[in-house]
């Protein structure tokens, strides 16, 4: 090999997925959230104490309701229960946070904006989609975190820690609300579609019935004997094949209807 080439890795394609999941760089809440952690860090590093519990109950409430937002989205390829879970302690760690900072200004006695002042409304508008942000936020740079800084800026990084914390307050707010969104889309979605047991097991049957269909054309030559299963003797859909749990004939193959217990009509194996 020529020592002055570089080596790079194959490039395998991309496995095809039932479900999409990632892509969380996307996602407002996420975009929101990444700022409310940065600022997070930086408020605590200024304004308090660091050796008070405070500052790692904040800086982790911060982290959480980031990560889980990702952690949810990463999920959502094989559990919707999962992701709609992690997006709710994504939220919990929010509120959490909510709480620290109202309690800071509460204790030291600094003002809290009304949710109708006109500062509270200056750092609501900075949340809407801005036409300064990156199309492709999935790219592995932080140009996108580091533009939607820029715009806070001139709140979160003020000498004075009312007006950051208000600020933040705002974001924290910001952030629930599109939680909020993104869980009743995630609900709606469930009971359209179902989770993913339902959706793995319409895509076997859908499988088994193409294959039924086209015995010449297998989609994968390592395909199981069910691919070619015979259709129900009640209802006419292709079957599964089955292993007995109990009973005289437990540990034995047999096919039986996939809409069980609906329909409970089965066949013998060598059928």
């Amino acid at each position: 090999m020529n020592g002055s080439s570089t080596s790079h890795p194959p490039d395998f394609p991309k496995p095809r997925r039932l479900r999409p999941s990632g892509g969380y760089r996307q996602l407002r809440s996420f975009q929101t959230a990444t700022i409310l952690y940065d600022a997070t860090v930086k408020f605590c590093a200024r304004f308090v104490d660091p050796r008070s519990r405070t500052t790692d109950q904040m800086t982790q409430a911060a982290r959480s309701g980031r990560q889980n937002i990702a952690e949810g989205s990463r999920a959502a390829a094989t559990s919707s229960q999962t992701e709609l879970r992690l997006v709710q302690v994504a939220r919990a760690s929010l509120d959490e946070l909510l709480l620290d900072y109202e309690d800071f200004l509460r204790q030291r006695q600094l003002p809290t904006w009304d949710k109708n002042s006109s500062e509270a409304k200056a750092v609501r508008k900075l949340g809407f989609p801005h036409p300064a942000d990156p199309a492709d936020l999935t790219d592995p740079t932080d140009v996108g975190d580091r533009t939607r800084w820029t715009r806070y800026a001139p709140w979160l990084d003020s000498a004075d820690p009312a007006v950051v914390a208000n600020a933040v307050i705002c974001l924290i707010h910001q952030a629930n609300f599109l939680l909020d969104q993104q869980t009743a889309a995630l609900e709606r979605g469930f009971i359209r579609g179902g989770g993913y047991s339902e959706t793995l097991a319409a895509a076997r049957i859908a499988e088994r019935e193409r294959s039924r269909k086209n015995p010449a054309d297998p989609s994968d030559p390592t395909d199981p004997p069910q691919a070619h299963a015979p259709d129900c003797p009640r209802c006419g859909k292709p079957m599964a094949l089955r292993t007995a749990r109990k009973g005289p004939n437990a540990g034995a193959q047999f096919w039986g209807c996939p809409a069980f217990p609906t329909c409970q009509g089965t066949r013998p194996l060598d059928t």
